[in-house]
């Protein structure tokens, strides 16, 4: 079941909202995940919800990873990632986070403080759907927003053998966490200047679950551009659309092994998937751009990073 747009504003606002104003116990609690399967994994149960596009095996998996306070189907609604996995023959999975969040290293949620290894999780996730639906190996992504994002760069830092391409919006790392991939992974990375909640610069934030300190979205670029050996990046502003926000696709090509690492800097953007309708209030996130849609940029992206 998908929420309404009513049911998924409601949710994401307690969220977003709850990180900016640190207030989160005083707001409504996150819908309850409606799981389409389930995975014992450390002694825990864990939900996901799994769409397969029609017409064939599907061509590559994309783990589609939802924001702090927000679950699986609430990611799926609001991405529209499973028309997308349709047009570009992805099977796309939405896994739910313990606590409504994820382990990602920082140390600023209740998953990672109880030890949860979604590392492990995730990762034996995509190897029973790979194996269940013949994916090719080469074509494992990830994509993320706000604590999904950052849990997509910590898939990537740990488990380069297994994800070819990631697409992080609105999440880097934490300062405390190490990133070493054994091989380059290609990388879309979405970030607003004036994100409210995460800052682009970098440094102390607080989210839902407690503090932590963050890289800055340009540092984070700069570190994949580094691990991937990429020449210079070009710098192309996508035509506005009058939403108050300038769109730069800093794009280094011809990295090693084939990869490329493309920064979306959306200036004047807030903590925002760009191209979704706007259903949250531009005071609690930011401005949203409509330059690009972040769904199909990140599926055409992944499509042309298999290996």
């Amino acid at each position: 079941m998908l929420f309404t747009p009513g049911r998924l504003a409601t949710a994401v606002l307690a969220v977003l909202v709850g990180l900016s104003w640190g207030t989160v116990g005083t707001m409504p609690a996150a819908a309850a995940p409606v799981p389409s399967a389930q995975l014992d994994f450390g002694g825990m149960m864990r939900t996901y919800r799994v769409h397969l596009p029609a017409g064939g095996p599907p061509s590559g998996l994309v783990v589609n990873l939802h924001a702090a306070g927000s679950t699986g189907a609430d990611q799926a609604a609001l991405t529209h990632y499973d028309a997308v996995g349709d047009a570009y023959g992805f099977a796309v999975v939405y896994p739910d986070g313990i606590d409504y969040s994820w382990a990602d290293g920082r140390g600023a949620s209740v998953p990672d403080r109880q030890g949860v290894d979604d590392v492990g999780f995730i990762s034996a996730l995509v190897e029973r759907l790979v194996a269940e639906n013949g994916i090719p190996r080469g074509r494992v992504y990830a994509t993320g927003l706000s604590a999904g994002g950052f849990m997509a760069n910590r898939l990537a830092c740990d488990r380069a053998d297994l994800f070819a391409a990631i697409a992080p919006v609105a999440g880097t790392l934490g300062t405390n966490v190490g990133c070493n991939p054994s091989r380059p992974v290609a990388v879309l990375a979405t970030y607003g200047t004036a994100d409210p909640i995460v800052p682009f610069d970098g440094g102390p934030m607080t989210g839902r679950g407690g503090g932590s300190t963050v890289v800055s979205g340009p540092a984070m670029v700069d570190r994949w551009r580094q691990i991937n050996g990429c020449p210079a990046p070009s710098d192309e502003v996508l035509p506005g659309t009058g939403d108050g926000t300038e769109t730069h696709r800093i794009a280094s090509d011809g990295c090693a092994a084939g990869t490329s690492v493309v920064f979306m800097r959306v200036d004047g953007g807030g903590h925002t998937w760009p191209g979704v309708p706007e259903i949250l209030p531009v005071q609690a996130v930011g401005a949203a751009s409509r330059a690009f849609d972040a769904s199909d940029a990140s599926a055409q992206f992944f499509a042309a990073h298999g290996r």
